[in-house]
């Protein structure tokens, strides 16, 4: 929902204007004035906390003097700013308008009174403005230091052109990240001997050039023949305040909103270098949990140092207090999991209400055996997607694989048919992705070795080495035991797992089963002999029906090559490497992540009426509520203010529906009268666990996975990354300007820039 201003006779709105917006202040004294200047009578009565958070003005109603950008990025104003400039007359024109905005009309007495105030006001002003020249007269070196920030200068004609043509840099390093197109054209190697060809920033700009742009023309035609417009220094260090403008637009609602939690996703590679994906997750003024990418951060070997820099990057560069985090979650990859538990344990000593939690939008099974230490387990989920992958390179491979399900399941076509579907989707990330691996198996390995043995050549030779590989990787009898194992283990968590992505009421009652998971592992555990040996025949048979030999992996074979006192069997092999450490890594790794703090939060849930209702109203909530009360904006009043929110749906009216999510208690018409209601629903919103209900809020996962899909690895950037990602964000061109002018140049350097000298070869 859109700002809007709140001065009469103006119509402005944020979203329709590249205008600042300024909240009014807490300051009663101060808040007082703005008040009395817009002249609104219905006003007088809110206090400054309410003017603060539901009333702004527009910067229209400012003088010049009166905003600044003491930050690069952000306009602001300054401490002792008072809106002057208003329209009070305009209204008069059209008598018969139904204007909202009522003006207050002033009576005689009143008109008096703010005349002499003014009166009284300038000529204190004039007096300290004597004080001051006299002051300065007497320090003239104070006078220099101090007055820079006062005394505006006006710009010369050739700063205005510099602006202009720096203005016109950024707006096509915005323009190619909107676009997604990379900074570089051919690579050296492509173009012929003799031949110059400029990269895509180049030809942009000579684009522009020969289109009829003034102040790139007038530059071009002052440079030397062999000067780059704007050099690679250059834009880095541009795009380095575009991504930071960018950002800072996100993060100031994040601000605003005070609470938020933090999310990474996998690993990637950008022009050869690992970076995480960071996220942010929020709910924002217009009530609606948000999900927003805002940067990458590079990724270390080294737990201790990433912890670290991860720490910084948040607090230091981005300015994000860590102290409003109420939940972090990282969903990697199984090779970086432990390392990332580190980051999150180091978080969590200094913040301890920055729960670490499960991310929504990874089933809860994946997350699990991604974090099994175990590299068997690690090779098994990589040639699972590899081969999900493949299949979906073309429809063609996917109508092979159908065709053989197809004969496969003859003589049950309804799960032939669902199995299809199935392999058409991303399957390897759900709930239940081991199950259907196992159930598909075979179908797998008879297309792969059909397309890689193929004699009427329907396939290149690409796709059939590519599936020779692959095949080879399946029918391996240690991927075999791995798969099968992993299915039998995370069966036990399945239906929890599901039911923590499912309906709110899901996600509450499933808190409440957790102990009978753990007890169900336990048990597992404790039995370990008799349950691996039922894993390992189901293996055996599996691998017997597929013509796979049995054997133990070649690099245990090789190491115990010679040793004629080993005398360890397959199946006392694999229990002790594999059904051993992935038991017992499930069950820690789940009181890990489901902490008493985490099941608490979850306890809260019964605040969303639908839950209250299948709780009978017998709720108690504020027994759990405790971890949030200094969250609260009344503590001392949750417990009345608890029994009025059970009251009003317990007694609701039979036409009224029980709201069944907290998107839908958040947007209650009335929730700003339980105030801490609302906050309490806020930070519960926010938990990583807890899936977007809005998939329209949920923009930041899917734009970085697009950015990604569509993007080669040695083209991408983090910078443009970030502009791409978040290209319906405004910005503020002289904004960047000034900041670039600010942090990179002096007034001296202003005509040359940052140029370098290329040979045209």
């Amino acid at each position: 929902m859109p700002n809007f201003c709140a001065a009469p006779n103006c119509t402005r709105k944020s979203t329709q204007s590249d205008l600042a917006f300024f909240r009014f202040p807490r300051d009663p004294a101060r808040c007082q004035k703005w008040v009395e200047n817009c002249r609104r009578a219905d006003l007088e009565d809110k206090t400054p906390d309410q003017l603060n958070k539901h009333y702004r003005l527009c910067a229209k109603h400012f003088e010049t003097s009166m905003i600044c950008r003491t930050s690069p990025y952000r306009t602001v104003l300054r401490d002792n700013a008072i809106p002057t400039i208003f329209d009070l007359t305009s209204h008069l024109n059209n008598p018969h308008s139904r204007h909202r905005k009522r003006i207050k009309e002033l009576s005689e007495d009143e008109i008096r009174t703010l005349k002499q105030k003014k009166i009284d006001e300038t000529s204190e002003q004039e007096q300290k403005h004597k004080e001051t020249n006299n002051s300065n007269a007497q320090n003239p070196s104070e006078e220099e230091g101090e007055g820079q920030d006062e005394d505006i200068l006006p710009l010369t004609l050739e700063e205005k052109e510099n602006k202009e043509y720096l203005k016109s840099l950024f707006e096509i390093l915005i323009l190619m990240g909107k676009q997604n197109i990379p900074l570089d054209g051919h690579e050296a190697d492509e173009i012929p001997e003799g031949l110059f060809t400029p990269d895509n920033f180049q030809a942009l700009l000579e684009c522009r050039i020969n289109s009829g742009e003034e102040v790139l023309r007038k530059r071009f035609e002052t440079t030397a023949v062999n000067t780059l417009f704007c050099s690679k220094t250059q834009q880095r260090q541009m795009l380095e305040i575009c991504e930071s403008c960018i950002r800072e637009e996100t993060l100031r609602e994040v601000r605003d909103s005070h609470f938020f939690s933090i999310i990474t996703d996998d690993v990637v590679d950008i022009a050869g270098e690992e970076h995480l994906p960071v996220l942010v997750r929020f709910v924002d003024e217009s009530h609606n949990l948000r999900e927003e990418f805002i940067g990458f951060l590079p990724y270390e070997a080294d737990a201790e140092i990433l912890a670290v820099k991860f720490h910084t990057m948040i607090t230091e560069k981005w300015g994000l207090n860590m102290e409003y985090c109420r939940g972090q979650a990282y969903i990697v990859s199984s090779g970086f999991s432990s390392k990332m538990k580190v980051v999150a344990s180091r978080l969590l000593e200094k913040y301890p209400q920055a729960i670490y939690t499960l991310c929504s939008s990874c089933a809860l099974n994946m997350w699990l055996a991604k974090s099994v230490p175990v590299m068997g387990v690690s090779v098994a989920l990589g040639t699972i997607e590899e081969v999900c992958s493949f299949f979906h390179r073309s429809p063609q491979l996917l109508l092979e694989l159908d065709n053989v399900i197809s004969v496969l399941f003859q003589n049950s076509k309804e799960r032939g048919k669902e199995l299809k579907e199935i392999c058409h989707s991303q399957w390897t990330g759900r709930h239940d992705a081991f199950e259907i691996l196992v159930e598909l198996l075979q179908a797998l390995v008879l297309c792969l070795d059909g397309i890689n043995s193929d004699t009427n050549i329907r396939w290149n030779n690409c796709i059939a080495g590519r599936a020779f590989v692959l095949c080879s990787a399946v029918t391996d009898f240690d991927f075999i035991v791995t798969i099968v194992v992993l299915k039998n283990v995370l069966s036990f968590t399945r239906a929890f797992g599901k039911n923590l992505q499912g309906q709110t009421s899901d996600v509450f009652f499933a808190a409440g089963s957790l102990t009978a998971v753990l007890h169900s592992l336990n048990e597992v555990m404790e039995n370990i002999e008799v349950y691996h040996e039922f894993w390992f025949e189901e293996a055996t048979n599996l691998a017997t029906k597929l013509d796979i030999q049995m054997k133990l992996p070649g690099k245990f074979r090789r190491a115990h090559q010679g040793n004629l006192e080993s005398q360890l069997t397959s199946e006392s092999y694999y229990k002790e490497t594999l059904s051993v450490p992935t038991v017992e890594h499930i069950i820690q790794e789940l009181k890990d992540i489901f902490s008493e703090q985490h099941l608490k939060a979850l306890k809260c849930l019964s605040l969303v009426p639908s839950v209250m209702g299948q709780l009978k109203f017998n709720t108690s909530e504020e027994h759990h509520a405790d971890m949030y009360r200094s969250d609260l904006p009344n503590p001392d009043t949750l417990s009345a203010e608890l029994h009025c929110w059970r009251i009003k749906w317990k007694h609701r009216g039979k036409d009224i529906e029980l709201p069944s999510t907290i998107y839908e208690a958040l947007h209650l018409p009335d929730i700003k009268f339980f105030p801490n209601v609302y906050a309490l629903l806020k930070v519960l919103c926010i938990l990583p666990v807890m899936k977007v209900e809005n998939e329209r809020y949920e923009n930041g996962r899917k734009r970085l996975k697009a950015y990604l899909r569509n993007t080669l690895t040695d083209q991408r950037s983090s910078n443009l990354a970030l502009l791409n990602i978040n290209f319906d964000i405004k910005h503020d061109l002289d904004l960047m300007v000034d900041t670039y002018i600010k942090l990179y140049t002096s007034k001296s350097e202003l005509p040359t820039d940052n140029s370098e000298t290329v040979e045209n070869t």
